[in-house]
């Protein structure tokens, strides 16, 4: 595996035909859809599609997927996502999820270092940016310590629910 992708204790990797459940288990978990724009469950046949289709093409999809792996037994602990992939500008917004076990070990923010390692040597971006809900403490912190700036704060962006949440945009630039 590439150094690029990879450091003592995670591995960023590509989707598998085997990612199948576990996919079909974290898009569906309802508690989850308040940081995503997901509105309904998705079927096991809809996720097979999407993985027999999977290019991981970012060019051609302006957008990547990547699963976050343990080196020490291969287990899935999370995902990273380029979306909105802007390849004249050089940017692309990011979303991390690391699984409720696994979180407050620090592997959020090694997944930050290979993908920002990646995204600047490989895919030479200029720039990243997140959007995350003002109540997302400890994503904000993560983003902020790591180096992200609030470029502004964007009112009533989201529904949840039947109210509006506010979020930040978050942006590095690489």
């Amino acid at each position: 595996m590439s150094q690029l992708l990879s450091n003592d204790t995670l591995t960023l990797r590509a989707l598998e035909p085997t990612d199948l459940d576990t996919l079909y288990r974290w898009e569906n978990d309802t508690a989850l859809w308040t940081v995503s724009d997901t509105i309904a469950p998705y079927s096991r046949e809809a996720l097979w599609h999407y993985l027999e289709n999977y290019t991981g093409d970012i060019y051609a999809q302006r957008q990547l997927r990547l699963m976050i792996v343990l080196n020490s037994d291969g287990s899935p602990v999370g995902t990273v996502d380029y979306l909105n992939f802007d390849p004249l500008n050089n940017r692309a917004e990011l979303g991390l999820f690391i699984t409720a076990e696994q979180r407050g070990k620090g592997l959020g923010r090694q997944a930050l270092d290979l993908l920002t390692a990646y995204s600047r040597e490989h895919l030479g971006l200029r720039q990243l940016y997140v959007f995350i809900d003002l109540d997302n403490e400890a994503c904000l912190k993560l983003f902020e310590d790591y180096g992200y700036r609030r470029a502004g704060i964007l009112q009533s962006w989201v529904k949840r629910g039947s109210t509006y949440r506010d979020v930040a945009l978050l942006q590095m630039i690489l």
